[in-house]
């Protein structure tokens, strides 16, 4: 996505994390953990090697990586396995579906406590507690329990924390200086996420193709704990804990609403292009392509937030959102005309990939204000309010598309993304003149 015209910069908004700093003439004092944690001055230009050379950096990243993997493949690991089991399609989605309604409730919450009592304290437990609700749910399934066993135990797997929120917390916190390094590093955890969710489906796909049902969910749960565990173990980097004070909670603060408006639009375009995508290969015989068409949006998002990572967009974050939204809801016209114009589905693909590199540019500019905009203290909170709201306009959006494929056709479905992205684009604006 070509970045926004040129415009005069703003000063750097201070991160939600920032302490305070002792004004010139001021007596010296003792530095704090905060102050030796500090990074030093920005550098000219922000990289992806400057930022791995900070100390603990990579650790936590791979810690990071490892359990976010899991997030991609539980689902399909889920469907896969209840629908082999029972016969039942509509059992496995009413069972995913209750998880993703008991993680909207239960994610804030869980993200509430990290800030308060850290992130090692709140995150190991909660983790372990998913793991136990993934093998309830395999021995579940195995020993033909009741239906709503199955419900139960799905729905235990809601106290998962947002892995990428708190890395996004860590990035915070060690670059609080340094905005371009800052937009660097989310830069890379976008490319991170949409990396994850093209490779977890299809890992899950193999490991339950080639093995057995249960492999998905049961490689899912391990990698998921070693990771947490990883990334719980580099308390250097971790953000210090922040004590329930007077800091008003993320959705009374100011822009943060009409943030989360536009993350449910955006989770509406994934939503509706993932199963219309599906339907649309399944008309022309070709299901299994319908992976390989999606994994390209997934890369053309993934590699278009690398390279815009790297780069230095001019003008504040509020002035970009826009523009970003606009080249979304653009480009997520490409797979409409392609699906009626041709009805191939490689060219269909080849679309989807062009589509895809407005992504993570929109993505990372709404996180980033998110972050902006989140009360001091609150921030992984805040971040996981945003993916909340992603979650949700994911299933309005999967439940729309659907409903399009079936009265419809899978063409006329992919006007639903861009109807979706339109919408976003709207509320974008909307935000911004509310706050001008």
């Amino acid at each position: 996505m070509p970045p926004s015209p040129p415009e005069a910069p703003e000063a750097p908004e201070a991160p939600a994390d920032q302490t305070a700093r002792p004004t010139g003439g001021a007596p010296a004092t003792r530095p704090t953990a905060d102050d030796r944690a500090a990074p030093p001055a920005p550098a000219a230009t922000p990289s992806y090697r400057r930022l791995f050379a900070l100390p603990g950096a990579r650790a936590f990243t791979v810690g990071n990586l490892v359990a976010r993997l899991p997030m991609g493949m539980f689902g399909v690991s889920a469907v896969v396995m209840i629908a082999g089991a029972r016969d039942s399609y509509a059992l496995a989605g009413a069972v995913t579906a209750t998880g993703l309604a008991a993680t909207a409730v239960t994610a804030p919450w869980i993200a509430r406590l990290v800030d308060r009592h850290g992130q090692a304290r709140v995150a190991v437990p909660a983790t372990v507690c998913a793991v136990l609700g993934s093998l309830a749910l395999v021995l579940c399934v195995r020993c033909d329990a009741p239906d709503w066993t199955l419900f139960a135990a799905y729905a235990a797997t809601a106290t998962t924390p947002n892995t990428g929120g708190m890395s996004r917390a860590r990035w915070s916190h060690l670059l609080r200086l340094d905005p371009a390094a800052l937009h660097t590093a989310n830069s890379f955890e976008q490319a991170a996420d949409e990396l994850c969710f093209m490779l977890g489906p299809v890992l899950a796909a193999f490991l339950t193709g080639t093995f057995f049902p249960e492999a998905g969910t049961l490689t899912g749960a391990v990698l998921l704990l070693t990771g947490v565990l990883l990334f719980a173990a580099q308390r250097a980097t971790e953000p210090p804990p922040r004590p329930r004070g007077r800091a008003k909670a993320p959705l009374r603060a100011p822009g943060i609403p009409a943030q989360l408006a536009v993350c449910v639009a955006m989770g509406a375009v994934f939503g509706s292009l993932e199963v219309v995508t599906v339907a649309f290969a399944d008309a022309h015989g070709h299901r299994s392509a319908a992976g390989v068409a999606l994994g390209l949006q997934a890369a053309g998002s993934c590699a278009a937030g690398l390279v815009y990572g790297a780069l230095r967009p001019g003008g504040p974050a509020e002035r970009r959102l826009p523009w970003c939204v606009a080249a979304m809801t653009a480009l997520m016209t490409l797979p409409l005309l392609a699906a009626a114009l041709t009805g191939s589905l490689p060219v269909l693909a080849g679309a989807l990939l062009v589509a895809g590199t407005a992504t993570a540019p929109t993505m990372i500019t709404n996180m980033t204000l998110v972050q902006r905009r989140t009360p001091e203290g609150r921030l992984n909170e805040g971040m996981t309010l945003a993916v909340t709201g992603l979650l949700a306009g994911i299933a309005c959006g999967s439940a729309t598309g659907g409903w399009t494929v079936q009265h419809l056709t899978p063409t006329t479905g992919y006007a639903v993304p861009a109807t979706a992205a339109a919408t976003a684009l709207l509320l974008s604006l909307a935000g911004r003149r509310r706050r001008a």
